[in-house]
């Protein structure tokens, strides 16, 4: 099993900045990815942001050059450092882990951290 603990979120104003944090602790060998998911209320559960093991990188269209995924391997987690924010980023963001094992991918997921985007 693989634990996650999220922090880092609050409310800022839009323009404003938030970095969030996830910390795996627990079987964190042969973890592959991880990343950042978000939900907005009433929609669906949305990637925002992946980093693999090796450094390479993935975010949505909407965050681009805005988001910046990074990961400590040493220290098993990964950081999402948000810029130039918009009420539209507002939404319970999720950490997500993925491992393989044994041929088998398996997903973790963090409790969520609100960040809430004021106008």
């Amino acid at each position: 099993q693989v634990q996650l603990v999220e922090s880092g979120g609050g409310l800022v104003q839009a323009g404003g900045s938030l970095k969030l944090s996830c910390a795996a602790s627990g079987s964190t060998f042969s973890i592959v990815a991880m990343g950042w998911y978000r939900q907005a209320p009433g929609k669906q559960r949305e990637l925002v942001a992946v980093i693999s093991s090796t450094g390479s990188t993935n975010y949505a269209d909407s965050v681009k050059g805005r988001f910046t995924i990074s990961r400590d391997n040493a220290k098993n987690t990964v950081y999402l450092e948000m810029s130039s924010l918009k009420p539209e980023d507002t939404a319970v963001y999720y950490c997500n882990t993925e491992r393989v094992l044994g041929g088998i991918f398996y997903d973790y997921w963090g409790q969520g951290t609100q960040v809430t985007v004021s106008s």
